[in-house]
């Protein structure tokens, strides 16, 4: 009598057994492709300014998973914006947003590298070169390293060359100044640090900038970008917006055809500042800090 009764109470059981393993597979098929991503976080200007000072040794070649343990062995056509827009102090979230999961099982714990198989088309055919990326995070799970396996791989990224103009019989040389101050105000929107923040009238100054440096035949030095904040906010979060300023003018200039071998890029924060303020009123202060608040680029001597 008991045992159709036993039979029936476990069906129940059973059935949901049965139908909770599909969704159990999916979790660890995504902790297993994210290397056991965990629940999303805030990133904080104190922890971008770490990962932005971090400098850690790049790997040798051995250090690149082989590409046949693998785990998504056909591997991916990446957009080479979505490339470019790497950067230090990126959460897992965001570089996932960029490049997808890593292609290859990272664990699941404690994982600091994820690796990639990219691929990258040379013409109008089906031909394409394969290399090997890999980031880095560092103990607050934020990026600090980017690298390449493969000939050339790294020079992808690199903006195509500016188109070559007609020589004139009589050109005059147009010599770039030694150093330009551009006002942080009148080239991003507030609190901004992005390209996308770049305001109409800071992106003309930045072309014509770089219209004044690829003239200037005579020099061949190197092009140091600095970045400036006042000394509003933390120190930790003005060095980390003084270093994303300088990083998206290098970026500029080297869309608009300056070679990016030649661009040296730092930021300083509120250390060297130009006016010092005592206003009380914080409109009244802010307006005072101004000239504190700005990129310089210096064109250095080739000599």
């Amino acid at each position: 009598m008991n045992k159709p009764l036993l039979l029936q109470a476990q069906r129940p059981f059973t059935a949901f057994a049965v139908r909770a393993t599909p969704l159990a597979t999916l979790c660890l098929v995504a902790l297993l492709a994210g290397g056991c991503a965990s629940p999303s976080y805030t990133i904080t200007p104190e922890m971008q300014a770490r990962a932005a000072s971090e400098n850690p040794a790049p790997p040798k070649d051995d250090d690149f998973p082989a590409p046949g343990s693998a785990k998504w062995q056909q591997g991916a056509f990446p957009s080479l914006e979505a490339l470019r827009a790497m950067r230090t102090g990126m959460g897992k979230d965001q570089v996932r947003g960029l490049l997808g999961f890593p292609h290859f099982s990272e664990g699941l714990a404690g994982v600091r590298e994820w690796n990639y198989i990219f691929h990258f088309r040379t013409g109008a055919g089906p031909d394409y070169i394969t290399c090997q990326y890999m980031v880095r995070f560092n103990a607050d799970v934020l990026t600090h390293g980017m690298y390449w396996k493969g000939a050339g791989c790294a020079d992808l990224l690199k903006p195509p060359p500016a188109a070559m103009q007609p020589v004139a019989t009589v050109r005059p040389t147009v010599v770039a100044p030694a150093k330009t101050t551009l006002g942080a105000d009148g080239l991003f929107r507030f609190d901004g640090r992005s390209l996308d923040d770049l305001l109409p009238e800071g992106r003309r100054k930045l072309d014509a900038l770089a219209r004044d440096i690829r003239s200037d035949s005579g020099s061949a030095g190197a092009i140091r970008v600095t970045g400036h904040t006042d000394r509003l906010g933390s120190k930790p979060y003005n060095q980390a917006l003084s270093l994303a300023r300088a990083n998206t003018v290098r970026d500029y200039l080297v869309q608009a055809g300056v070679p990016a071998q030649r661009m040296q890029v730092q930021g300083r924060g509120e250390s060297e500042p130009k006016v010092h303020c005592a206003q009380a009123r914080r409109a009244e202060l802010i307006d005072c800090l101004a000239p504190n608040r700005r990129v310089d680029i210096e064109v250095l001597s080739g000599q």
